[in-house]
């Protein structure tokens, strides 16, 4: 069973989050599949990860890019694994998913939107009846804090 953990961002968007999140994961030797609810959402990701500043490199590539299976991390609005990636990122995404294969699931969602955290409920209340560890993330003026 896969460990999900549900990231509630209140004062930033995905794009600010998720370099951060990424960096650690690469920090960790791990490699990441980042799916999109949508193609124009991969492209807004891949230009926006090549001018983050923090990490200072993100090595990256998205659906149609070079040789994916040696990409550390993988954008796609698919279902597509090509770089054997054990962390899966979630952004934008309303439907449940299989997620039983990936070690981590992020699933980011934006808790300015009522219907993303909807979504992110029934989500969360899918999973659990799967029996996946779950986790829940909400973003503070600082950092993150764990609701138990």
């Amino acid at each position: 069973m896969a460990e999900v953990g549900f990231y509630h961002l209140t004062r930033t968007g995905a794009l600010e989050a998720l370099p951060v999140l990424l960096g650690k994961t690469l920090d960790a030797g791990k490699r990441a599949v980042v799916r999109c609810g949508d193609p124009q959402q991969v492209a807004t990701l891949d230009e926006a990860l090549w001018k983050v500043p923090e990490p200072v490199w993100l090595p990256h590539a998205a659906t149609g890019g070079k040789y994916p299976e040696r990409q550390p991390i993988w954008i796609t609005a698919g279902d597509d694994v090509p770089n054997g990636a054990h962390f899966l990122f979630l952004l934008g995404i309303s439907k449940i998913l299989e997620v039983a294969t990936f070690e981590r699931v992020f699933d980011l969602f934006d808790g300015r939107d009522e219907a993303a955290v909807a979504e992110a409920r029934l989500r969360w209340s899918a999973l659990r009846e799967a029996g996946h560890a779950l986790a829940y993330w909400r973003q503070d003026v600082k950092g993150w804090s764990r609701a138990r």
